[in-house]
């Protein structure tokens, strides 16, 4: 119902109770590559799929150290990503000279999420348009969290986030009861390159032409980074 009218900037509230201009930024992360998250009780591990546009490029940096403790893996608007990157990094470098002990998984998660909330706020901000999948290790144990675009975030024992992440998703949910008590070696993703991620290779397959035999293979097209 005349969207347009609603879509200008991120204060404005559509008739229906929504605002568009962070919907499109949570979008943003859907067109992104698939990022994977596995938490047990001593590891979290992340991976990504790491795709180039063209044979004549390399692919982007998708997994970031944070610090000592702790890592992201981005998906959606990669440059965003690493801007965040670099407040995160900077929030833990003033924690460890302030207190001299590395910064807490959670605040630092709220600190991104209330970061990211601001440009929902400011007429003359826009949203990020990328989620993150954050994992670290505090006293509690290994800590896994989504941070998205419109400010929320939310702890997970799993996760998948990008572009055709629903069939990783699903595998999860059906898996998830094994992550808890699984060895390192176990939450290395060859299980999940064959299982969670097939259907998005088998889709890069198809569009590139998989079935004709001329097109890239998908598995040298899109290489996992963990």
């Amino acid at each position: 119902m005349f969207r347009n009218q609603y879509d200008t900037d991120v204060v404005t509230w559509s008739p229906q109770g929504r605002i568009h201009q962070v919907e499109y930024a949570m979008e943003a992360v859907k067109q992104g590559s698939t990022a994977v998250a596995l938490k047990s009780n001593t590891h979290v591990v992340l991976a990504t799929l790491n795709r180039a546009d063209s044979e004549l490029t390399s692919s982007l940096q998708k997994i970031f150290k944070v610090d000592d403790h702790l890592g992201i893996a981005a998906s959606g608007l990669i440059s965003d990503g690493r801007s965040l990157c670099k407040f995160m990094r900077s929030e833990c470098l003033n924690h460890r000279y302030v207190y001299e002990s590395a910064m807490p998984v959670t605040r630092l998660v709220r600190e991104v999420a209330d970061n990211a909330q601001v440009c929902t706020q400011r007429s003359w901000k826009r949203p990020y348009g990328v989620g993150l999948l954050v994992a670290g290790q505090d006293k509690s144990g290994p800590r896994l969290f989504y941070c998205c675009p419109s400010g929320n975030y939310y702890e997970y024992l799993a996760h998948a986030i990008g572009g055709r992440s629903q069939a990783a998703r699903t595998y999860l949910e059906r898996k998830h009861e094994e992550y808890p008590e699984a060895s390192l070696d176990a939450l290395d993703f060859k299980e999940l390159d064959e299982a969670a991620l097939r259907p998005y290779i088998d889709a890069l397959k198809d569009a590139e032409g998989g079935g004709g035999g001329g097109g890239t293979a998908a598995d040298d097209a899109a290489p996992m980074e963990t």
